[in-house]
Formats: C-alpha cells, structure tokens, sequence
C-alpha cells in the first residue's frame, strides 16, 4: 500500500532512481507522468525460493487530464552478492517476460491461478476480498486539497454525464454543480482482484468541487471492469461510503 506521507513527486523520483532501466522508458512516458496528481501501488505477484525472491508492483497513476498510467516494477534479488534489484516496464507482459528470463531458480512465471500456487497473489479471490474489505474500512489519509480553476462546471457535468449506476446523482446534484469554479481530484483507491475468475480493476476518485458561495461537495466516481465482458465502466455516488460498498458489491459477484 501507499505512504501516505509520501507525495506522488517523491514516489516517482524514488521509483525512477532505483530501476536500472528507467532510461528505457518511452520519453513520452516518463513526460506524462510529470503530471502525476495521485498514485496508488499494490504488490500483483511474489515468489520466494531457497534464498531467492521475486516480486511484481503494479504503480497506477491518476494525470491532470484526467487519464490514468500504470508502471509495472519487477523486484529480485538474482543480481550480485543477491543484492536487490529493480526494473521498471510500461506493459505487463514486458514485466512477465522479463520475470521469466530470470536466472534459474524461479519456476515459471504464472499469470493466472493455473501456474505457480505461491506465485500470484491475487489468484486466491477470498484474500483479495478480505484485503479490499480491510482497505475499504481504513482508507488512507487524503492529501492536502490544491483546488484549480479550470471550467469546473463542465467537468462536473462530464463526470455526472458517463455514469453508469441506475442510481447516480440526480438533477439537484447536477444544478448544485453548475456553481463550481475550482475542483481537485483525488485517487483514493485502487486494487487489481478476480471476479469471477477474471481479472478485475477497481479504483476510487474523489471530485472535490469549490462553489461560488465558499461551500465544498464531492463526487466519488467508482471505475472498474468487472463487467461481463471486461468492459470499463464508471459509477458515480455523492457520498464515499455507498461508492466503496457499491465496489465491494462488484467484487463480490459470484
């Protein structure tokens, strides 16, 4: 999980400093990330043999337009004098393949619950909904508001506008809205799990939107891709709590 004490700035320049192959990262990359406003980290797989050990990050980050980007860090220890090292790829099959070239000790890198038992962990689907329901009840401290003046209104509108949920916001909500001038976005949340059998993506944001008479609302948008077909899709709720019990209810589809 993340420090919630550590910026998204200070998270990437540590991220980046210790890969030994940041250079190899497209330069497009790294320049969008330079606009990073929020990240969240959770650990995608881990082996441990004998005196060896193998893990893999997945690092998402929200961008100030809105977009999402995701590196994925490879950790091991199979360098010299078993020091630890890091790699960092933009695709997760770059990092499997890369898994997979490790020298021999390691069995083969498993992406599913059909490979390595110990390999993935989030191939158990009871332990991934047991630590996203223990996330849900302590969710992380929230960084410092920055609010922007930057059409407000219409991205409040946006967000209210791709909704999926039967039970989105209604017009009070959406009229209330109008009277945003600034707003501040927020990555609370974030978990990669099995619904299902498939793998499945949930993230939470915050819309935090500044009104012209000084008072303060959120929208807390739900996206995930536990949908029959794998499809992306987007919930929004005014309040937090009935977003995460709606992510849990997702989770939890049998």
């Amino acid at each position: 999980m993340n420090d919630p004490y550590e910026t998204t700035e200070t998270h990437l320049e540590r991220l980046l400093g210790r890969a030994l192959n940041s250079f190899d990262l497209p330069d497009a990359t790294v320049e969008r990330l330079g606009s990073a406003l929020a990240h969240a980290s959770s650990l995608h797989s881990s082996h441990h043999s004998a005196a060896l050990h193998r893990a893999t990050y997945r690092h998402a980050y929200l961008l100030s337009d809105g977009s999402s980007l995701v590196l994925w860090e490879l950790v091991h220890n199979t360098g010299r004098d078993s020091d630890e090292q890091h790699e960092l790829y933009t695709e997760e099959s770059e990092a499997r393949l890369a898994a997979s070239r490790l020298p021999a000790g390691f069995p083969g890198f498993a992406g599913s619950a059909g490979g390595d038992p110990d390999a993935v962990c989030d191939a158990d689907l009871d332990a991934d909904l047991e630590l996203l329901a223990s996330v849900m009840t302590a969710p992380p401290a929230p960084l410092p508001r920055m609010y922007v003046p930057d059409n407000s209104a219409d991205h409040a509108r946006r967000v209210l506008r791709r909704a999926e949920n039967a039970d989105r916001p209604g017009e009070e909500t959406a009229l209330r809205l109008r009277a945003a001038f600034a707003h501040h976005i927020t990555q609370v949340f974030g978990r990669q799990c099995q619904v299902e059998g498939k793998d499945a993506g949930f993230t939470l944001y915050e819309h935090a939107f500044l009104l012209l008479d000084g008072t303060e609302t959120s929208l807390w948008e739900v996206e995930h891709t536990a949908t029959p077909d794998g499809r992306h899709m987007c919930e929004v709720y005014c309040a937090e709590h009935t977003a995460r019990e709606a992510m849990e209810l997702r989770a939890r589809v049998r």
